[in-house]
């Protein structure tokens, strides 16, 4: 098919099967990411995987992950790094990441397939979470801020991780980690520093009564309100080429740009503007081009392996939930509480895509091992809701928002 053909095509499927997953209580990716598997060679075979398409994919990544580092601000995370929270983050992280680790060492994997196998299952998706708790009403409770926070630090954590493999040489050994470890920490903390710098100094401008949001309204002023997203996306651009100049996939760079913009950089009008337009172009074109090309890369003849598939589904699921448990307990949490906590980690969704997609596209894992990695977003993603509200019913919900407790 035509290029344009062939993305009416997939935009039209991904668009309706997303809205009907929706309408479902399901996270839209689940139905994007299907309607590519129905569309590619794994079954109907009207549209191949191609340059021009795999191009699409990768501006949709970028708006992908400054969607998400839209999603939070630079002092959730710091928060976040803070107090119990963090304590559940390092379990719901290492966790999982060794079961994931420990099944591709037992299906002998080569190092870098342990290594993202292992990384993709640690990893919590952040906007399904948010999504399906704010649905809930359960965003401002106890739950859900640990919920959240959980998923920035894996984010983070799995961001850095990427970035260390990234800048390893050809030649992977656990030598070659530990020798270049020491200077792509270096490199990554003058990216660090540079997003805490200019932290610090949007900080101190605002302590200082410093109306910030006056440069933004005098460009929407001067050159219309597409002015300011243009200006965020030069911003989040400079910092992914910063990323790229280090040696990192520009995600990374990309990632903490955004997350140094909040609403003080903004009036509250031109910033309900910037996410609807983003919004628009991102879930409304992009993320379903985004999702449904990686179900066009779902091959399933790499499932003929049921053993190595039904491992990595079982780890994924049973470490996340069991780390969730495990964390939560350690902070006071019930029994139900703690397991629901950890169904809600279970969800993974865009981020573990977007590392299995540039694991795949640098040629860390192959397809099979990527197909195998989109099935795991999809069976997880489709069962922390399900889950969760097996576990949690109305009654138990509304009594945990009027008290904190379920």
């Amino acid at each position: 098919m035509q290029i344009l053909t062939s993305l009416l095509t997939l935009i039209v499927l991904a668009r309706v099967l997303g809205h009907l997953f929706t309408r479902w209580g399901q996270p839209a990716i689940v139905g994007e990411m299907m309607a590519g598997i129905l569309l590619g060679p794994a079954i109907l075979g009207l549209v191949e995987p191609n340059l021009a398409l795999s191009g699409i994919a990768s501006l949709a990544i970028f708006l992908v992950v400054l969607d998400a580092g839209l999603e939070m601000s630079f002092q959730d995370v710091q928060a976040a790094m803070r107090g119990r929270g963090f304590i559940v983050a390092m379990v719901a992280f290492f966790l999982p990441f060794c079961a994931g680790a420990a099944v591709a060492w037992a299906f002998d994997q080569d190092l870098m397939r342990i290594i993202f196998l292992g990384l993709c299952i640690s990893i919590t998706a952040m906007p399904v979470a948010v999504k399906m708790l704010d649905e809930m009403g359960l965003l401002q409770t106890a739950i859900g801020r640990y919920s959240v926070s959980t998923a920035v630090i894996n984010d983070i954590l799995a961001l850095f991780i990427l970035g260390v493999l990234l800048a390893l040489p050809a030649q992977t050994s656990w030598a070659a980690i530990l020798s270049t470890g020491g200077v792509v920490t270096l490199k990554l903390l003058v990216l660090a520093l540079a997003v805490l710098g200019l932290n610090a100094l949007l900080d101190l401008l605002h302590r200082r009564g410093v109306d910030v949001s006056a440069g933004p309204e005098r460009l929407a002023a001067l050159f219309g309100p597409e002015a300011v997203f243009g200006i965020v996306i030069v911003f989040v651009l400079a910092f992914g080429s910063l990323s790229e100049s280090l040696g990192f996939h520009f995600v990374i760079g990309a990632f903490f740009g955004a997350l140094l913009l909040d609403k003080r950089q903004f009036v509250p009008a031109r910033y309900t503007d910037l996410r609807r337009t983003l919004s628009s172009i991102t879930g409304g074109f992009l993320a379903p081009v985004f999702f449904a090309y990686l179900g066009l890369e779902f091959q399933i003849s790499a499932l003929a392996d049921v053993a190595f598939v039904a491992a990595v589904l079982t780890a994924a699921i049973a470490s996340k939930v069991l780390a969730g448990w495990l964390g939560g307990r350690a902070i006071g949490m019930s029994n139900r509480e703690a397991l629901g906590l950890g169904f809600i980690l279970n969800g993974r969704g865009a981020m573990e895509l977007v590392v299995a997609s540039i694991a795949l596209e640098r040629g860390f894992i192959g397809q099979g091992m990527f197909s195998v990695l989109v099935l795991m977003g999809v069976v997880t993603t489709l069962l922390a809701p399900i889950s969760f509200n097996a576990i949690v019913d109305q009654k138990m919900r509304e009594r945990y928002r009027e008290t904190g407790q379920m």
